[in-house]
């Protein structure tokens, strides 16, 4: 099954972050911020995720949450968008 996931994350180091931000794109998540990604993930995909992400953090300041939403809380989600 496939859960739609949030994640944000604020990483001092560049190279921990730059790679942080490659394995959100492996995994079929989409950029919506700087630091924020989205997609949909199986269970296993969000735990497999997170061990890299610790990995690629090593010992870098940082913090990352993956959470999970809803998709009744995702489709009525607010956007502004402006050009």
């Amino acid at each position: 099954m496939l859960y739609r996931v949030f994640l944000v994350y604020d990483i001092v180091e560049d190279r921990a972050r730059a790679k942080i931000a490659n394995a959100c794109k492996d995994y079929g998540l989409d950029r919506v911020q700087y630091s924020a990604f989205t997609g949909l993930l199986s269970r296993n995909q969000q735990e497999s995720l997170m061990i890299e992400i610790v990995e690629f953090l090593g010992d870098s300041d940082g913090s990352i949450k993956l959470i999970p939403v809803s998709k009744h809380d995702w489709d009525n989600r607010l956007e502004v968008q402006h050009a």
